[in-house]
């Protein structure tokens, strides 16, 4: 399945897009793409229902990002050994964890705010997963099934507020805006093999990102599992798991968005993303 949040920010409406790219509403069925709504039971009581049984709804509505109510938004650092290197970091160990607030996030084709003192905003296309089941302690082999979906995240970063701020990474990932996410959430089942998606960001319309996730230095399964560990993974929890080489920092010279500057990103599997990077009113 497709799924996707739709309407104004605030008060999206479930649905789902069939098979022929209609948008259907899912409002009777549940009444957010949240919490519980994202369990196995769930997705398998939706797969069973008959699209054409649900209602059409207006495609003209803005898409949001296909999660409701979320609660942690985690995200995983150099996890493409090309994008490790273009940072000047060693291939890491073990995952590299850190968080985006969930204030952050916002829909695929929503304007990306500009702060003012912004010197170097950059873009990061990557794979996020968001979670069905809850997960402690578990194996990788279990990893896969406490998956609700899998979407696309526009990891916006801030290198300086990230770089020269003490360090801390969240600082440089959790503005306003900083975490576009769909725009859908597409169910395991649809993914035949998901350490194979296909990625790309261009800027301007000039290509700047191209990847797979065959790439990725710790897959799906391992960063699940690993991070169960040492936290108990919630229902609407997202985890975006790194990005591959291509980023701005990563260029000589430097080269960082600006006002009025054009995003687009997107997957074969997963959809694509549009925005405009916007100086913020604050």
């Amino acid at each position: 399945m497709r799924l996707v949040r739709y309407g104004e920010a605030g008060a999206e409406k479930p649905g789902l897009i069939d098979a022929e790219n209609v948008l259907r509403d899912l409002s009777e069925e549940i009444d957010d793409l949240a919490g519980d709504h994202l369990s196995r039971a769930t997705m398998d009581r939706l797969r069973a229902l008959d699209p054409k049984s649900l209602a059409k709804a207006d495609p003209s509505h803005r898409i949001g990002p296909p999660v409701g109510r979320l609660g942690n938004f985690i995200a995983i650092g150099l996890n493409y050994a090309d994008h490790a290197r273009e940072s000047g970091a060693e291939i890491p160990k073990e995952p590299v964890v850190f968080n985006k607030a969930p204030s952050s996030l916002s829909g695929p084709m929503d304007e990306i705010p500009l702060p003012s003192d912004s010197k170097s905003l950059d873009w990061e296309v990557e794979v996020a997963v968001v979670i069905g089941d809850p997960a402690w302690r578990i194996k990788e082999d279990a990893a896969l099934a406490h998956i609700a979906g899998f979407t696309l995240c526009h990891d916006v970063s801030e290198r300086d507020w990230q770089r020269e701020r003490g360090g801390q990474w969240t600082k440089g990932k959790s503005a306003p805006g900083f975490g576009p996410l769909g725009p859908w959430l597409v169910t395991p089942d649809q993914i035949d093999d998901p350490q194979a998606i296909e990625l790309w960001l261009d800027v301007n319309g000039e290509r700047m990102q191209t990847g797979t996730t065959a790439n990725m230095i710790f897959g799906f399964s391992q960063i699940v599992s690993y991070l169960s560990n040492f936290m108990r993974l919630m229902p609407g929890d997202v985890i975006t798991t790194g990005t591959p080489a291509g980023v701005g920092m990563g260029m000589k010279p430097p080269r960082y968005l600006k006002d009025g500057d054009i995003v687009t990103l997107g997957s074969p599997l997963l959809g694509s993303q549009r925005q405009v990077v916007r100086l913020s009113g604050e």
